[in-house]
């Protein structure tokens, strides 16, 4: 779930992606749709200097105010595979394959 951190209520364009950049400002860029590939640089929409903590991620909301969520990264999968379990899976794949072709 996300929480609110400031109100600023940025208007959106279409075509623009809105983002939070390193300097805390909200800043713009237009997307690359379509025949439009061309790289195109950022542009500040306003200057807030916010800072930032580490463990979250900053975006702007649908009310065009900045927001934040707990970032997820990746401690679901920090379980090691040892080498007997390695062994044990590819074993068991050769087993399957082995009775699927009989």
């Amino acid at each position: 779930m996300a929480e609110k951190v400031q109100k600023v209520g940025v208007e959106r364009e279409s075509g623009y992606l809105y983002f939070i950049d390193k300097e805390g400002d909200v800043s713009r860029a237009l997307m690359a749709r379509g025949k439009n590939k061309k790289s195109s640089k950022s542009s500040k929409v306003k200057k807030l200097g916010l800072k930032k903590e580490s463990g979250y991620f900053y975006f702007l909301d649908v009310q065009g105010d900045i927001s934040r969520a707990v970032m997820g990264r990746g401690e679901k999968n920090k379980t090691k595979k040892t080498k007997e379990t390695a062994s044990k899976t590819v074993g068991a794949r050769k087993a399957a394959k082995k009775s699927v072709k009989k």
